[in-house]
């Protein structure tokens, strides 16, 4: 009986198989949960909704949605029907970081669900093994997000409306 539970466990946990295998899948998990750590640091340190964890939990779960099918033999050609899963998954996390304040013609979060949607993209592509992309992605976003915040955003806003005049 011992030795049943030995080789049915052994069966359970021969996903990774080899060196190479194991290698593979902790370089792509890695590299997604980094670059995920790395946009999510961002976000936390301008006071963004999502930050850190959120971002990293989004990029390796989107990498093990890729993952996943690929070891399994699934044809790249039907991995559309995941990558459709996980977009509409996301979706639905970055609509939770959208608000539209009530008394003001004023929406936030949009730039975190941009960047929540973009970080789910980077974990893909390292979970299907394009880790050169991911960190390319991952830098654009990042020079993105820090560059142009401080500039382009602060000149473009609008002044307030003036105050109502309570002599009038």
């Amino acid at each position: 009986m011992w030795q049943q539970i030995w080789l049915t466990l052994q069966q359970e946990f021969s996903d990774l198989g080899d060196v190479r295998g194991i290698t593979q899948v902790v370089i792509r998990l890695l590299v997604a949960v980094a670059l995920g750590a790395m946009l999510g640091y961002e976000r936390e340190s301008v006071g963004a909704s999502a930050g850190l964890r959120t971002h990293m939990l989004v990029s390796l779960g989107s990498a093990l949605f890729v993952l996943i099918p690929l070891q399994a033999g699934m044809p790249i050609a039907d991995l559309s029907r995941v990558l459709q899963g996980v977009t509409a998954g996301i979706g639905f996390i970055g609509a939770g970081a959208i608000l539209k304040l009530k008394d003001e013609n004023q929406i936030t979060g949009l730039t975190t669900a941009a960047g929540v949607w973009l970080t789910a993209a980077v974990g893909i592509a390292a979970g299907m093994g394009r880790e050169a992309t991911a960190v390319l992605s991952a830098v654009f976003a990042l020079l993105i997000l820090s560059l142009l915040h401080h500039g382009v955003e602060k000149k473009n806003k609008r002044p307030p409306p003036p105050a109502d005049d309570p002599d009038d």
